[in-house]
């Protein structure tokens, strides 16, 4: 059976050089992932940062559930949420992080091989504006060349 993938961070694939993928799994009460299987999630601004051994993933997007969002008045749609990682995991990407200067970037949200929502994040390092323009000079040569085939 193959993952159905509820939300993908297109505009990370844009901005940065993906060097390296993890699949995660991130802590989300009830009523989220009810939200996020409705789709209702957006990775765009999210970024993972490191702090006392642990992960967090913050400014990712969980809109409020309908059925429920009458009785939580103080819902916070973009809260810290906690991903679960090993601790060498989280140990070896917090070490790339400080020594290199990279990022770690949200990727897709997705329901894994035993129904639990994943997060799929990268190790990225951003590109330069000409760089950019690269990658879009080659996106339009592929297009035209799959058009003439």
């Amino acid at each position: 059976m193959g993952k159905k993938i509820f939300s993908s961070n297109r505009k990370a694939y844009y901005n940065y050089e993906i060097l390296e993928k993890l699949e995660i799994g991130i802590i989300l009460y009830g009523y989220e992932v009810k939200s996020v299987r409705r789709s209702n999630v957006s990775l765009v601004d999210g970024i993972v940062r490191f702090s006392n051994g642990e992960a967090f993933v913050e400014n990712v997007f969980i809109a409020s559930y309908e059925q429920i969002s009458s009785h939580i008045a103080d819902y916070d749609t973009k809260r810290k949420r906690k991903l679960l990682m090993h601790k060498s995991e989280i140990n070896k990407m917090c070490a790339k992080v400080k020594e290199k200067g990279l990022t770690v970037v949200p990727l897709e949200v997705y329901i894994g091989e035993k129904g639990k929502v994943k997060l799929l994040i990268g190790l990225a390092k951003g590109k330069k504006s000409y760089d950019k323009k690269e990658a879009i000079k080659k996106k339009d040569i592929d297009r035209e060349m799959a058009k003439e085939y």
